[in-house]
């Protein structure tokens, strides 16, 4: 039995299909965990969004700020983006079972037995473990069984930049969601920031990584995150693992071992900066 981790898909099914048959994955013993997006830019959205929802307890996603975008382009909330390629999704006639599915994927995953929590984007400094648990267990319920349409209509917005325990309503779940699916930079105050999407060593030096923050719980437990395709090749702290290298940008997709921490890598099979 194996435990694998997979970057960010964005529509990349024909690189998943590649690394998963180089690892010969088996979805009757081993297990595979996606850090979200599984949809936008690439070409084969519907598949990532089908073949994941096919694996059932053999696989496990969080959500991504793509997702929560096509989730709410299906609640008319929001237009689709000209250059996200999710025409087959609406087209589908699954497409209704599949938004369903993927309100249902969590945002944040703990595996104490393991030893990791994974994310799409990062975790708060300002958080301990079991505040980051609550907060996402908040936003979920909302998005699985509350008003999801008030929810998703209030969420673009890059207000409270920083968090206080005093948050309540859409503020504290507005923070909740930019955390986990939006964050890269934030000031050394902890305020977040959303405009800086370079490379670290690019940034302003007011900005910093969300992880190079002094939270005990970074160092305390493995976190497995997505989201900063620039982020590749870049180091990163011990327990800080960062798995977008960019496939939908014409890098490359890459797949995590969890046992053994070996990281196998798949080079996007065509141009997709074309789409």
């Amino acid at each position: 039995m194996a435990t694998y981790f997979v970057g960010d898909l964005q529509g990349c099914f024909d690189e998943l299909q590649l690394l998963l048959d180089r690892v010969q994955f088996n979805p009757t013993q081993d297990k595979l965990y996606l850090v979200g997006d599984l949809v936008a830019r690439g070409d084969k959205s519907l598949e990532c969004l089908r073949f994941v929802k096919s694996l059932g307890n053999a696989a496990q996603t969080v959500l991504g700020n793509h997702d929560l975008h096509l989730i709410s382009t299906a609640l008319g909330i929001k237009e689709v983006k000209p250059r996200d390629r999710v025409e087959a999704i609406f087209n589908a006639p699954d497409f209704e079972e599949l938004i369903d599915w993927l309100r249902h994927q969590p945002l944040l995953v703990h595996n104490e037995n393991q030893g990791f929590v994974m994310v799409h984007a990062g975790i708060s400094p300002d958080w301990d473990l079991a505040t980051a648990k609550t907060c996402a267990k908040e936003v979920e319920t909302i998005l699985q069984q509350g008003d999801i349409k008030k929810l998703i209509s209030q969420m673009y917005d890059n207000q409270p930049e920083r968090w206080s325990p005093n948050l309540q309503g859409i503020e504290r779940w507005r923070y909740t969601i930019n955390v986990f699916t939006r964050m890269r930079f934030c000031y050394w105050d902890h305020r977040l920031d959303f405009a800086c999407k370079q490379p670290p060593k690019e940034a302003p030096p007011e900005l910093t990584p969300w992880f190079n923050l002094d939270n005990p719980l970074y160092q305390r437990i493995p976190i497995i995150f997505g989201h900063w395709a620039s982020l590749v090749d870049e180091p990163t702290p011990p327990n800080i693992y960062a798995l977008d290298t960019g496939c939908v940008w014409n890098n490359r997709m890459t797949l995590l071992c969890w046992e053994d921490k070996q990281c196998f890598s798949q080079s996007a099979v065509k141009n997709y900066c074309d789409f």
